[in-house]
């Protein structure tokens, strides 16, 4: 019990915030409206923190890919999977939001009045797709990068900066340095302003619920039901086909004979990090090379979350519903499925990144950043479940990296390279 409430502690006294606010708002309606200051203290707190943290984290992890065996392949492989296998979570997250919406038939007219009249909103000039997609990606003026309005564009420039870092080699080894103590100084603050989350989130929360009414917590009933039904079908239907097309027959034995400890640890620890030891483990087991799994498993970590990918599909689909926006067209569905795939991304690659994934859904989708702490709550309820997906996802495709990367014959090879080496 001890080592449960220490790898949840976090969550449990966040969701203990959320919950006294929530019941705060009911009890005592429109008055709650008195502590909103302190909720928005914790906003603002995290916006001014979140272009530093974007930069340097993911600057940083990308520098700092350097140096591997075989580097140039498995790296190619690992890009190919990755993107496949959290593309397939959007398109089946999507697919699930279709069949049962989480605000459907729920009323949303208070919190859209609640909305428009806190940010109200601008005209938008209608630009041709092309030249969206450029705004989307770049800014004019390097200035423009620093505000938390154009947080996809940061990313962009983030990764190049990374990259070129990287490509530099040992040239640019003070650079690299820097970015890695960058990253480190902004955990630290991220763990600092974090320490406040509890009451500014439950002060903003009972704010809401006292100005809209309780309607909205079955949104969030019927959002945790959805989350828990795609992750059973993704885990157990989905990991057998990986497992299934990195190694046939014999991978899908392999792969659920070693699946339980890291699957375990997961649930157990909320933390992809925490898991990477035992998946390293558990991956050896699965008979993954050594380089392979040592290049996997860590970057998986950081960048491969399929289970933040299902996600960022509810989040996405939860506000569209909230605001009445059209779910239905190609480039509504295109986008949603693109940007929960980078919030996929996002959230792995940057610590307290679940902040920063829901600030990439505000900034790409226009909607107002006082729906922050809203979309926020989704994180907090499927937190287990989605650690599960996340790093348990990830011993399975160190299997798929490692079929393409030594052929499809490489169960047998591995196995029997370790019999030699005995």
């Amino acid at each position: 019990m001890k080592s449960f409430f220490k790898n949840y502690r976090s969550s449990l006294i966040l969701l203990t915030a959320i919950i006294i606010g929530g019941i705060a708002g009911v009890v005592f309606g429109e008055k709650t409206s008195v502590i909103q200051p302190l909720g928005d203290l914790f906003l603002n707190l995290m916006f001014t923190i979140i272009v530093p943290l974007v930069f340097f984290s993911i600057a940083s992890a990308i520098a700092n890919m350097s140096g591997m065996n075989r580097l140039g392949k498995i790296m190619g492989s690992i890009v190919i999977v990755f993107l496949t296998t959290a593309a397939l979570a959007a398109v089946i997250g999507f697919i699930g939001t279709t069949i049962i919406n989480p605000l459907e038939g729920t009323d949303t007219t208070a919190i859209k009045e609640l909305m428009e009249n806190s940010s109200p909103e601008e005209k938008i000039e209608e630009v041709s797709f092309f030249s969206q997609l450029v705004n989307t990606v770049t800014v004019s003026d390097f200035p423009e990068l620093f505000s938390r309005s154009n947080m996809l564009q940061l990313i962009v420039f983030s990764v190049l900066v990374g990259l070129s870092t990287a490509l530099a080699g040992e040239k640019a080894r003070p650079i690299t340095e820097f970015l890695t103590a960058g990253t480190a100084v902004m955990m630290k603050v991220v763990k600092i302003v974090m320490y406040y989350a509890p009451i500014g989130l439950g002060a903003y929360f009972a704010t809401i619920i006292g100005q809209l009414g309780p309607q909205i917590l079955e949104g969030y009933a019927r959002t945790f039901i959805l989350y828990i039904v795609l992750a059973l079908i993704y885990y157990f239907a989905f990991f057998t086909l990986y497992a299934f097309l990195a190694g046939g027959k014999d991978g899908v034995k392999l792969f659920w004979k070693n699946a339980l400890a890291p699957s375990i640890t997961a649930i157990a620890t909320c933390s992809s990090a925490a898991c990477i030891p035992v998946n390293l483990e558990s991956v050896k087991k699965m008979g993954v090379p050594k380089d392979i799994a040592e290049t996997v498993i860590p970057l998986g970590a950081n960048t491969h979350k399929d289970g933040s990918v299902f996600g960022g599909v509810l989040k996405i689909v939860f506000l569209f519903s909230l605001f009445g926006k059209d779910m239905t067209s190609i480039s509504s569905i295109l986008s949603i499925l693109a940007v929960a795939f980078l919030v996929g991304a996002v959230m792995g690659a940057i610590p307290g990144g679940g902040m920063i994934g829901e600030m990439l859904i505000l900034s790409v989708f226009g909607f107002p950043v006082e729906v922050l702490p809203i979309i926020a709550v989704i994180s907090t309820i499927i937190d287990a479940p989605a650690t599960l997906l996340n790093s348990t996802g990830n011993t399975v495709c160190a299997m798929l990296v490692s079929r393409l990367v030594e052929g499809k014959n490489w169960l047998k090879q591995a196995f029997v390279k370790e019999d030699s080496a005995v």
